[in-house]
């Protein structure tokens, strides 16, 4: 058998070998943005950006990045929390300035919650967006091919097959996406820069929530009355699939609910 695969045996039958490198270290570029340019063709250095970006707020530096970018931009969208503050902030900028719609993207593993679900249609209700939708091999494929409950037996392959791969394909063609990841979130997300090359994916990426608190998250949906994932209400600080996502315990930080019996924190997405 070849190095980094497995088999999976199920009532006696050997399953093919699944790739457990499908959640690689690096992933070959999809895009041709090799160095940075303005709207304009003027080269800026991208480590001035992000000092830059830093000492700016979120609208600010979504308002660069669509100046810099659109229409080869893509924003993610988990239907957590700061999906919601971002769709308000992208949808008045948009409005603001006559520019054409930004474009949204979801990855849909179709084992998300249904309150999720109803969180998209809330925000495409209220915003009027039309959310992107990559999915992978179905679930009924992944289990013929692997067996059944991947997510327990090996979480690592099952983010590739149902998130990583999916997420290729919606990176593709495009120069830089946005997410709406935090410092704060997790010990693995504390050193997130606002701007900067994403090396997994191969193209520009923004955080710019980076530095918000989860006060600073609360404030701002409260005030602007935007619709979000009610299954925040019910103990879930961070939302994944239903089968590997559980409130957190009390001593655990917000994404320690994710994965908890895997030693696992992130889907492979964000490193």
């Amino acid at each position: 058998m070849r190095a980094g695969l497995s088999t999976v045996a199920t009532g006696g039958v050997e399953l093919p070998a699944i790739e457990v490198e499908r959640v690689p270290h690096a992933a070959e570029p999809r895009s041709q943005a090799s160095k940075l340019t303005t709207a304009d063709g003027e080269a800026i250095d991208p480590r001035e950006v992000n000092a830059k970006l830093e000492g700016l707020g979120a609208a600010e530096a979504i308002a660069w990045a669509l100046e810099t970018f659109h229409p080869r931009l893509r924003f993610a969208a988990s239907f957590q929390k700061t999906s919601s503050v971002t769709v308000d902030i992208v949808s008045k900028l948009t409005a603001e300035s006559g520019a054409s719609p930004a474009n949204f993207f979801y990855l849909d593993t179709d084992v998300l919650f249904d309150e999720t679900y109803m969180t998209r249609d809330a925000l495409a209700a209220r915003y009027g967006i039309e959310f992107q939708r990559f999915s992978g091999i179905s679930l009924q494929e992944q289990a013929d091919l692997y067996g059944d409950s991947l997510w327990a037996r090996q979480p690592d392959a099952c983010c590739g097959i149902r998130k990583v791969e999916p997420m290729r394909t919606a990176l593709t063609g495009i120069d830089c996406w946005v997410s709406g990841i935090r410092r704060e979130d997790s010990q693995t997300r504390a050193g997130a820069a606002k701007f900067g090359w994403d090396k997994r994916f191969g193209l520009w990426k923004l955080n710019p929530l980076a530095d918000w608190t989860e006060s600073e998250v609360w404030d701002y949906i409260n005030e602007h009355e935007i619709p979000y994932n009610p299954l925040h209400d019910a103990g879930f600080p961070s939302i994944g699939c239903t089968h590997c996502t559980r409130p957190p315990g009390a001593d655990g930080d917000a994404r320690s609910g994710r994965w908890a019996d895997a030693h696992k924190t992130e889907c492979g997405l964000h490193g």
